[in-house]
């Protein structure tokens, strides 16, 4: 039997999630976990990056983890750890440093969108410097950020990552350095692929625009039933028409066209009999696992475990890589 391909993906603890990361995302790792052998980080370093405050980072983390257990990723098939746990990723990503040039490095996304209307400035050297100078709001790490994503990619030896289209950069960032570094020092990683969930569902918010923290038009993963009520009830609706269109792409998530179709046009333009149906499909939906989360919440010495668990496995990955690394790079003495 042919040895199932490795992935690789990462989730940075800055918040809650809502029911758009869940179908957008978080739903594919679950059904992915029985494909792949999959290794799934949570990316307190990269998080540094834009949270500074160490009790909330270290909450964050912990949030994460009783999120993705909550949910059904199952540590029996999945490594689940913690970025950090894993020193040989910083060592990796110095490497890298000292091979991937400054320009090739300003041309990533993260780096563009932290320059803002910078990004059209002169490709003169002396110019782009001068702009670089008037920008000591950038910390560092925000233009090393993609090769610390390499070095988390490469180090586990990932076939495949999933990526929404927009983050495919970072794939192709990973590749790239893999090439660098396999062209200078001899084969050594693989070159990872992005994979790009079909038919990923982009979720409408309470505003009808796309379901976005930043808008502040979430349904979250794990409320209340009294928040989702509040929540769906207070969706925003097109009076003009029979059907509210936004409650209907919510609801299509949870039960089945024909089911909807017949529901929705016994109640044409009874918007509020559709939203109390909507929230009473999510809250049963959700109900199942807030409670499991909640009951891994108290048991906190369990959950931690599991994530030392996956740490370890992750570290004995990175070392086995990292001895290769390191001998062909000359920081082994022989």
């Amino acid at each position: 039997m042919a040895e199932k391909k490795v992935l690789v993906s990462g989730v940075k603890p800055t918040g809650r999630p809502h029911i758009g990361n869940y179908f957008g995302a978080m739903k594919q790792f679950v059904e992915l976990g029985n494909l792949y052998e999959s290794h799934v980080f949570i990316a307190d370093l990269h998080a540094i990056t834009s949270l500074q405050n160490g009790k909330e980072l270290s909450q964050n983390s912990f949030e994460v983890l009783l999120d993705y257990l909550a949910i059904g990723l199952d540590p029996k098939k999945i490594a689940i750890y913690k970025q950090s746990d894993v020193p040989q990723v910083t060592e990796l990503t110095w490497i890298f440093n000292c091979l991937i040039t400054m320009p090739y490095l300003a041309r990533a996304h993260a780096f563009k969108a932290a320059l803002g209307d910078l990004t059209d400035a002169t490709p003169s050297q002396r110019l782009l410097v001068k702009k670089l100078e008037q920008l000591p709001e950038i910390n560092v790490g925000v233009f090393e950020y993609p090769l610390l994503m390499a070095a988390d990619i490469l180090i586990q030896g990932a076939d495949v990552v999933p990526v929404g289209a927009d983050q495919k950069q970072h794939v192709e960032i990973a590749r790239d350095v893999a090439l660098k570094f396999n062209n200078t020092f001899g084969e050594t990683f693989k070159l990872p692929e992005a994979l790009i969930v079909d038919n990923v569902a982009t979720v409408p918010g309470t505003d009808s625009r796309k379901m976005s923290k930043s808008y502040g038009n979430t349904i979250e993963l794990f409320a209340t039933d009294e928040e989702i009520e509040r929540a769906v009830m207070g969706i925003v609706t097109d009076s003009a028409g029979e059907t509210p269109e936004n409650v209907f792409k919510i609801h299509q998530l949870l039960r089945s066209k024909e089911e909807l179709d017949k529901l929705y046009d016994a109640n044409k333009g009874k918007y509020k009999v559709l939203k109390e149906a909507l929230a009473e499909d999510l809250k049963k939906f959700i109900k199942p696992m807030r409670e499991k989360r909640m009951a891994l919440s108290k048991d906190r010495k369990q959950a931690l475990s599991i994530l030392e668990s996956g740490g370890r496995q992750a570290r004995l990955r990175a070392e086995k890589k990292m001895e290769e690394v390191r001998k062909k790079v000359g920081l082994t003495l022989s």
